[in-house]
């Protein structure tokens, strides 16, 4: 369950229990809120009932991109940055804008690019791991087994 679904899920309940005529503070308890949260859903609740607590649809402009949209966007990513003609298969803010440019003609800000990726998409951020393309482990080991313990110093 999302959060803002078990947020409305919590206020039902509480409806439930105003209708029942639990106290405040036992309502409180028994949904996991502060008091004070619950006496704002019981004044909403005396002046407008128990639709005053459902939740509703967000304000504000629209996204850019549908639902349509992002899927294709989806799976054009999953296809991997090579694919796109890039020469390493990693993904920036400016690849993923390029994509979605060429997939749906829409420009994205790279803000918009970031909450494109971590709020529809479920992405997260991921640094690849530097280290040397010549690194030789086994050279490595065996450094640190002889020769390390050849020059240092103390205990």
């Amino acid at each position: 369950m999302s959060r803002p679904q078990l947020a409305e899920a919590r206020r039902v309940r509480a409806v439930e229990l105003f209708e029942d005529g639990v106290s405040n503070a036992e309502i409180a308890r028994a949904v996991g809120v502060c008091a004070e949260s619950v006496r704002r859903w019981r004044r909403a609740w005396e002046e407008g009932g128990a639709s005053a607590l459902r939740r509703r649809a967000a304000t504000g402009r629209p996204p850019k991109l549908d639902d349509a949209q992002v899927e294709t966007v989806r799976a054009a990513l999953a296809r991997g940055a090579r694919a796109h003609g890039f020469e390493a298969d990693l993904w920036t803010l400016e690849r993923v804008g390029t994509v979605v440019e060429r997939v749906t003609g829409v420009v994205l800000s790279r803000a918009s690019v970031w909450r494109l990726l971590t709020g529809r998409l479920g992405w997260s951020l991921q640094r690849p791991e530097r280290r040397a393309v010549e690194r030789d482990e086994s050279e490595i080991a065996r450094w640190i087994a002889h020769e390390w313990p050849r020059i240092k110093k103390g205990p």
